[in-house]
């Protein structure tokens, strides 16, 4: 697998990621290790996790196929910091609660630092800066690498990279973790061209659209599905509508044309996008990881990525878009 920096930082990473979001809920420890395995073998080095994923128990599987199934040095480990579903505060950026939660994720994972960390979402009730400053001092103290952000407005993109490049000795940040697929183009307006100018790599989250661009979903919801899953069924519904289904039909059209999986096509359209670092795949089972990882053999002709810009735009006017 072909490797890339990760904006303007030193390190390199797959252009593929594997994210662990069902891990320790709908992908028990078997599967979680063979897909690691499968991802490593693959060329793959970029894992990305989070503290609130299965409460916690993302990372505990993780952490407990390091240095067992696979070396530790093997596998660049990002996770998140941030938000407390659940509770009367969504978002939490304070300091305390960012470093607190850093800890926690370390013992969960037993490992001395994370490659890259990153703050789940904007937290307006917290100063920026004090933010930016437990950042600082997680990467300071050894415990984080690189640091970046994710879920950030194209302005908070930009204000918190800023404040960083703006006094020596600050910890850069180098990425951006932000939802992105044919059928979610909103980061186009601001956020991309914010990452563009600032140095920042970007990592799609999402890049199958909540899974609906396998074309999985076009005769109904399997049984099996996220869909049919009581804790993600309004999180693909949003892509169940008729603009988003125009959108895989044509993605569907184009890989009867070439011969491959509508997965395939879809991934591949947004690995090559400009400013795009690694999509982060959320397989559920091992198996749809190995069709995703397919997709190393393939570049889109030029005729079929314009034909798929064209069919997912989203509308740019003022001032994104003068004239």
């Amino acid at each position: 697998m072909q490797q890339r920096p990760l904006g303007r930082s030193g390190l390199a990473v797959s252009r593929l990621a594997l994210g662990t979001m069902t891990w320790g809920r709908d992908t028990d420890a078997d599967d979680a290790a063979a897909q690691l395995k499968s991802f490593l073998d693959a060329g793959g080095n970029l894992v990305d996790t989070a503290d609130v994923f299965a409460d916690g128990d993302a990372e505990s599987v993780l952490g407990s196929l390091l240095g067992t199934l696979v070396p530790r040095e093997d596998v660049l480990i990002a996770t998140k910091a941030g938000l407390r579903p659940g509770s009367g505060r969504r978002r939490d950026g304070s300091r305390g609660h960012l470093l607190r939660t850093l800890d926690a994720s370390l013992r969960r994972l037993g490992t001395d630092h994370v490659d890259l960390w990153q703050v789940h979402g904007y937290d307006p009730d917290t100063p920026l800066e004090e933010t930016l400053a437990a950042l600082d001092h997680a990467v300071a103290s050894g415990r984080v690498r690189y640091v970046g952000v994710s879920n950030f407005s194209g302005w908070q993109t930009a204000r918190a990279a800023a404040w960083q490049a703006a006094w020596p000795g600050r910890a850069p940040v180098v990425a951006a973790q932000v939802e992105y697929s044919l059928l979610e183009r909103g980061v186009e307006r601001e956020v991309l061209p914010a990452c563009a100018a600032l140095g920042l790599g970007v990592l799609p989250w999402s890049p199958l659209g909540r899974g609906v661009l396998t074309g999985k979903y076009r005769n109904g919801r399997p049984a099996d599905s996220r869909a049919a899953s009581a804790h993600f069924e309004a999180f693909v519904a949003t892509y169940l509508e008729p603009r988003c289904s125009s959108i895989v039909e044509a993605v569907s059209i184009a890989a009867g044309g070439l011969g491959v999986s509508p997965l395939e096509v879809a991934l591949a359209w947004i690995r090559d996008r400009p400013g795009v670092t690694a999509p982060v795949l959320g397989a559920r089972t091992v198996g749809q990881l190995l069709g995703a990882l397919q997709v190393e053999r393939m570049t889109l002709p030029e005729e079929i990525t314009t034909a798929l810009d064209d069919v997912s735009a989203v509308p740019v006017g003022y001032p994104e878009r003068e004239g």
